[in-house]
């Protein structure tokens, strides 16, 4: 395991401690762990690093450089520089610039959302069933996830009737939505992932040099959660289908 070079000074608000481990160089997260029994309440991750296959992973980890908190808003800052606020009631994650007014979670969320997530998600007919979920960063990605030569996008979902958690996956060429998870099952993953808090695109180039990797129309998803299994989630021609990564 990894282990950043400095240590964050945690954060204590309201009777919990907020800290940044940094044990994980492809991500940053922070856990929240209640004073008065010791107990971690929660565990949330702020950013992900994407990294380049053909590059050495180490110099590539980005870790968390300080915490602050205002105004009920636990401020991260990375060692690159970019500050994310996370709101400790909601958790919801906003990417800002502290010299700017800080503006309201929905305002910003509602801006940063790609317009065929709008179209198909939120002013959509899906609208009713699901909405965008905002509980990891980033929450969305673009890759052609089904091959046609056109770029489609991902996106986290929460089903409104019963919270669960999952993906959309809105196909460039045609609009057309396939929800997994999110009361919908899929492998290993089951119908909701609230367990999942990385992902990132894993591109076909970058598979089709593995040998254990599956023959591959398009970009894949891998999913996991930090420190257990992972898995990849692909379109094999007719449907999205999983591919446990084990432990």
């Amino acid at each position: 395991m990894v282990k950043f070079s400095g240590t964050v000074t945690p954060v204590i608000h309201e009777g919990v401690r907020y800290v940044a481990p940094n044990d994980d160089g492809r991500r940053g997260y922070i856990e929240a762990w209640e004073i008065q029994t010791n107990k971690k309440l929660w565990e949330l991750t702020v950013f992900t690093n994407r990294l380049d296959p053909k590059l050495e992973k180490d110099v590539q980890w980005v870790f968390i450089k300080s915490l602050s908190q205002q105004d009920g808003t636990l401020i991260v800052t990375s060692e690159r520089g970019k500050t994310y606020q996370v709101d400790l009631k909601t958790k919801a994650i906003i990417q800002s610039d502290l010299t700017q007014p800080r503006p309201s979670n929905t305002a910003t969320q509602h801006h940063d959302t790609p317009g065929v997530v709008q179209k198909a998600i939120t002013n959509g007919p899906l609208g009713n069933k699901y909405e965008v979920a905002f509980h990891m960063n980033p929450f969305f990605l673009s890759g052609d996830f089904n091959g046609d030569g056109k770029t489609d996008v991902a996106v986290l979902v929460k089903q409104r009737s019963t919270g669960k958690l999952g993906i959309a996956i809105i196909h460039g060429a045609t609009d057309k939505v396939q929800i997994l998870g999110a009361g919908i099952s899929i492998g290993n993953g089951g119908d909701d992932f609230e367990w999942m808090d990385t992902w990132e695109v894993r591109s076909k180039n970058d598979l089709v040099a593995s040998t254990s990797a599956p023959k591959l129309h398009g970009d894949a998803l891998l999913v996991g959660k930090s420190e257990a299994a992972s898995a990849l989630i692909y379109w094999n021609g007719k449907r999205y289908v999983w591919l446990q990564q084990g432990d």
